[in-house]
């Protein structure tokens, strides 16, 4: 314990340890895959929420003492419980505060220690390591009660922002499936004829995808000094053709096509690849799987990587490449985005493919926006799992359906998503600003509280220092008592 001239009148530092009781679990607790959707006892863990669970388990229950402060190791997180309950997970550790303290007042104390930029680490034990401010205990009842006026409020406009901003991704979602639908469209489509309507689109672009192959075949040819032999172009990889029978209906003049007709779909470069000492290689810039996001490119980190001149020349990113993810966690699988040459020379890894369209007719944020919304359920009944990843390979992407509709239709729903979009980016700004201005109000009224300044001192409150050496002093004749206790039972 140790007076600070830095504290209000009255307060006193204490270390953690002298402010709680550590709470017995029993040795019993409650695993995950027993916790039942209701049932008498809740169940505590290190979940976001209070409650995890329920369980019916009397033997389970934890009744004395209340109230309860829980700690979680691995996501550091306070709860505070007032209620009988059970625990559940490995990790949590449960303390009773003393009497110098409000309860309540020591879980909002807690709950402004930042470990992780304290560098503690995971474990309940660093904890041991802070110092604790201790108030007359009036005045911490004082402060508290101010807390949940001011808190109250503050938290009331807080769930209001985040209903919002989780109504903001519904809309989204919404506006982008309407999009790629045809709904978004439907009024326009009443007053506009398309100049070709999707089949024949398609047609176009199958011609494409053929001279492009056969102008590859030929370069190989001539490259190797060969005349190309007779029948070389019935050997032409017909594209694989999209399974349509649970598909939805498409709007008149659209058509369903599959990710292998529209355009070139590639792999890219892996990384620790054993090359020949004497092939020349070269550092690039390269995209990783955490670049590539659901509707967007996260570029605040490039990574390169040495790469040999040939595959340099293949992998190469041009403007209009539609990106997509082979997975890692389930819900990256297919996520993906545009490419606009944002950096120069970049290549690709692996891990990220990268669909070339064959005619500009085509708009890359067509596919890539259905590629999110009805691609994400797509992908993940489509991809493989394994104990910790998840994937989709080459074959799944190139049967991955896609609806194309007229080239004059794309623009149009590319010029309306942009409006939207635009309106809707503002909304989402405005709320993710009101939460953090909300999160810094919070720190500013707790700040207050634990330095003195919310409410008025009394001068006629008992001193934290002999509420402290009073608390102290009981708990050493109980520990007396206790012991001559058992040693008359002994004797």
């Amino acid at each position: 314990m140790s007076v600070s001239n830095e504290l209000p009148t009255g307060w006193i530092y204490i270390k953690f340890d002298e402010a709680i009781d550590i709470v017995s679990d029993h040795g019993f607790r409650i695993k995950q895959k027993e916790y039942l959707p209701s049932g008498h006892t809740p169940v505590v863990d290190q979940g976001e929420g209070l409650i995890g669970g329920y369980t019916n388990d009397k033997n389970a229950r934890i009744t004395e003492p209340l109230p309860i402060i829980v700690f979680g190791d691995h996501t550091r997180r306070f709860k505070f419980i007032n209620f009988p309950f059970a625990v559940g997970a490995d990790g949590v550790k449960l303390f009773h505060p003393l009497n110098i303290y409000h309860p309540q007042f020591l879980f909002n104390q807690l709950g402004t220690i930042d470990l992780e930029d304290r560098g503690y680490g995971r474990h309940y034990q660093h904890l041991r390591k802070e110092q604790l401010v201790l108030p007359p205990i009036s005045e911490q009842a004082r402060i508290v009660e101010k807390l949940e006026e001011l808190l109250s409020d503050l938290d009331a406009g807080v769930a209001e922002l985040k209903t919002a901003q989780k109504k903001l991704v519904q809309y989204r979602q919404s506006l982008l499936k309407a999009a790629v639908e045809g709904a978004l469209t439907a009024e326009w489509r009443r007053t506009h004829q398309p100049e070709e309507t999707g089949t024949q689109l398609l047609d176009r672009i199958l011609e494409q995808r053929r001279a492009n192959w056969e102008a590859k075949q030929l370069a190989k040819f001539q490259q190797q000094g060969k005349t190309p032999p007779k029948g070389w172009q019935d050997k032409y990889p017909e594209p694989v053709k999209p399974d349509t029978s649970n598909l939805p209906k498409l709007p008149e003049g659209w058509v369903w096509a599959s990710l292998d007709m529209l355009g070139e779909i590639a792999s890219g470069v892996a990384k620790g690849t054993k090359r020949n000492p004497e092939i020349p290689v070269r550092e690039v810039p390269y995209l990783r799987v955490a670049n590539v996001q659901r509707g967007f490119l996260d570029l605040s980190e490039i990574k390169t990587i040495l790469a040999t001149e040939p595959d340099i020349a293949e992998l190469t990113l041009q403007s209009g490449d539609i990106l997509f993810n082979e997975g890692g966690d389930r819900d990256k699988l297919g996520r993906g985005w545009i490419w606009r040459g944002e950096v120069s020379n970049c290549i690709h890894q692996n891990h990220v493919f990268r669909m070339r369209p064959f005619l500009s007719e085509i708009v890359p944020e067509c596919i890539s926006h259905h590629g999110n919304t009805f691609g994400k359920t797509w992908f993940q009944n489509a991809g493989k799992q394994t104990t910790n990843l998840a994937s989709i390979n080459m074959t799944m992407l190139r049967i991955f359906p896609v609806p194309l509709a007229p080239a004059n239709e794309q623009q149009e729903i590319l010029s309306l998503l942009q409006l939207q979009l635009e309106n809707l980016d503002q909304q989402e700004k405005s709320v993710a600003l009101g939460l953090r201005q909300s999160a810094a109000q919070r720190k500013n009224i707790l700040k207050a509280a634990f330095s003195g300044q919310l409410v008025p001192q009394d001068p006629n409150d008992e001193p934290a220092s002999v509420l402290l050496e009073r608390i102290q002093a009981e708990r050493r004749m109980l520990t007396v008592s206790k012991k001559s206790l058992n040693g008359k039972r002994k004797g």
